[in-house]
């Protein structure tokens, strides 16, 4: 099969298309024909190496994929021909930029009956960062106003459609350029954050949903009792006790596969309360330019890989 892998860190010119063994299932485990192969930002740090997940290269690359099933492993609870999408093994290696990947199959879930696949390889990682730091640590509530960070980027434009489909009142920060995309998702109020000190502008906020490593600003929105959900600086001991010590909540969250949070996004999707927004696709073997992109940082939504 083919799959990317890089044997340096550096920039998107060590990402290799090259030739290797196709994986077999093992118990609980299906073997999945990737058709798309979603890229985040995450990626692009692994690859650099500052972010060291995997250690030294030799390594694939990638972890989102949506595709078919084409065997199971003894125990596992799909049947091939099966639509599947998900992130299997993060932060371990899953080598997702391939035509083939084993997985766990209590790691991935039906694909959203409404999306196709690339529409769904855009959804897993950033889906479930989201989800699990609104509604499982922070319990977003109907009534509740939530501000979110980056709110066009993968992980943002997907929390602004679970916060509202939570019924919360959403604030969301963004560059004016992306103030219209960002209200077609259903934000209630949208600042640029580049213009105005959203700090003066915003106050008596619930959840604070931060991906951009202002964790510590957060004192300044939050009503008492609120939550700072931190997907950035989720190991920063120093900033809970300083948010726990001020009479809020700190919420540290790492992403992780889960098929029932998997299955409630999908859900979502399904009764159109939620979809995920596609900027650009490339085919796998070019891979590097994909990470062009999203390491630009511009990104509206998403970046996937096809595979033929």
């Amino acid at each position: 099969m083919r799959a990317v892998v890089q044997k340096a860190f550096g920039g998107p010119e060590v990402l290799e298309a090259v030739e290797t063994d196709r994986p077999s299932p093992l118990g609980a485990e299906v073997l999945i024909r990737v058709h798309a192969s979603g890229v985040n930002p995450v990626d692009t740090a692994v690859r650099s190496g500052a972010l060291p997940l995997l250690g030294e290269p030799p390594f694939g690359v990638g972890w989102d994929v949506s595709g078919v099933v084409e065997e199971v492993g003894p125990g596992a609870r799909f049947r091939p021909g099966d639509e599947v999408f998900g992130m299997p093994f993060f932060p371990r290696a899953a080598t997702g930029y391939a035509e083939y990947v084993a997985a766990p199959s209590r790691q991935v879930a039906r694909k959203p009956a409404g999306l196709d696949h690339v529409q769904a390889a855009a959804l897993p990682l950033a889906g479930l960062t989201a989800w699990q730091g609104l509604v499982d640590a922070a319990g977003v509530e109907a009534g509740q106003r939530v501000l979110i960070h980056r709110a066009a980027g993968g992980v943002g434009h997907l929390a602004v459609q679970i916060a509202k489909a939570r019924g919360a009142h959403v604030i969301a920060l963004a560059s004016e350029p992306k103030h219209a995309f960002v209200r077609s998702l259903g934000a209630d109020e949208v600042l640029d954050y580049r213009t105005t000190d959203y700090t003066e502008a915003v106050h008596e906020v619930d959840v604070v949903f931060d991906s951009s490593s202002e964790g510590t600003r957060a004192l300044e929105v939050l009503r008492p009792g609120g939550t700072l959900v931190s997907i950035m600086e989720h190991w920063n001991q120093d900033l809970a006790a300083r948010i726990e010590a001020a009479g809020r909540r700190f919420a540290g969250v790492s992403v992780e596969p889960d098929y029932a949070s998997l299955e409630a996004i999908a859900a979502l999707v399904d009764s159109g309360r939620l979809r995920p927004h596609v900027a650009g696709t490339f085919p796998l073997e070019e891979a590097a330019k994909a990470h062009e992109l999203v390491g630009s940082g511009r990104v509206q939504g998403k970046v996937v890989l096809t595979i033929a």
